[in-house]
């Protein structure tokens, strides 16, 4: 599985940086929702699921967690730690989030509104799924 980061571009001088988002450039996308996680406790677990159709993209606005991608045949793990670097989520995927610091502040870009019915939370619903094409 080859995982996709985009590279947000970051300006800033000796005031502070800034990170720019913006649809049809960085983002491949047109984004409908927009959420964040942050005071995650330690050894909590997030995500576990997969969606249908929903692309994604995750950016650690702050701090640092892990993710585990899941495409039915292999998992990879990777650090985010880099507000201006982009985790591409696509469809399919099956996810985890973890190992979040203390300070972390992961957001997430969706390509459309929040329907329960594009979600896979059963794992091995996710491996008949992937299985069966």
């Amino acid at each position: 599985m080859k995982l996709k980061t985009i590279s947000l571009p970051k300006f800033g001088d000796d005031r502070g940086a800034l990170v720019v988002l913006e649809v049809g450039k960085e983002i491949p996308f047109e984004i409908k929702r927009v959420y964040y996680m942050f005071d995650t406790q330690l050894g909590i677990r997030r995500g576990f699921h997969a969606h249908k159709e929903l692309i994604q993209v995750a950016i650690p606005v702050k701090g640092s967690c892990k993710f585990l991608m899941d495409d039915g045949y292999e998992k990879v793990e990777i650090l985010l730690d880099n507000p201006n670097i982009g985790l591409v989520i696509e469809p399919m995927i099956w996810h985890e989030m973890y190992d979040y610091s203390d300070d972390c502040v992961l957001m997430v870009l969706a390509s459309d509104h929040y329907d329960e019915i594009d979600y896979i939370r059963n794992y091995q619903d996710f491996e008949r799924e992937v299985k069966n094409g």
